[in-house]
């Protein structure tokens, strides 16, 4: 009976360790399955898209989040593209990130014209001016927004969203003179 105790504890702690990831794929799998309606971030235009379940599954039973579509109504056409529209399906930080660097890829600064670089919108450092210039960081956007406010908003370099950040939570200081934005900036 003695010698019982620590067999059984072996095969609960086999089952655990063995279970757990499996779990965790099995997940992933059903989490993925059927087909989904996004809206294409290249045309903004509706698309039906499947994810890949089965590759899922075997990234999450390795330990990695990872997804790509099966199929989606756009294809063969566009079967090349760079599946921006995951992160509106599954809103991973590699999925996010894809549709922000496909997004920002050449794009200025809203304030002081600036190319965008890849460390301006990693991390989430990115923030943006909405239509009455009003500063939206990145972190307060709620991810079924996204795609729509990052093609609706100028983007603003880390520079000059720090200031921005600055001047409006203190309106009445003056932080490098009074910056206007690149569309409205008047030109001698």
């Amino acid at each position: 009976m003695f010698a019982a105790f620590p067999i059984a504890l072996f095969i609960v702690g086999g089952i655990i360790l063995i279970g757990l990831p499996v779990a965790f794929s099995l997940q992933a799998y059903y989490k993925n399955r059927g087909r989904r309606a996004i809206i294409c971030p290249e045309n903004h235009q509706p698309a039906d898209v499947e994810v890949d379940r089965k590759f899922s599954f075997r990234t999450a039973l390795r330990g990695r989040e990872h997804t790509r579509l099966k199929s989606c109504s756009r294809w063969p056409e566009m079967h090349e593209c760079g599946q921006e529209c995951l992160a509106q399906i599954d809103p991973t930080p590699e999925n996010i990130e894809r549709l922000l660097k496909k997004s920002y890829e050449g794009k200025v600064c809203g304030m002081c014209g600036r190319f965008l670089n890849p460390s301006d919108w990693q991390r989430g450092r990115l923030a943006f001016f909405d239509e009455n210039f009003k500063l939206v960081e990145m972190r307060n956007i709620e991810l079924d927004q996204l795609q729509s406010a990052v093609d609706s908003m100028r983007p603003l370099c880390w520079t000059c969203h720090q200031e921005e950040k600055q001047r409006q939570a203190q309106p009445h200081r003056i932080l490098k003179g009074e910056r206007q934005p690149v569309t409205t900036a008047i030109v001698d």
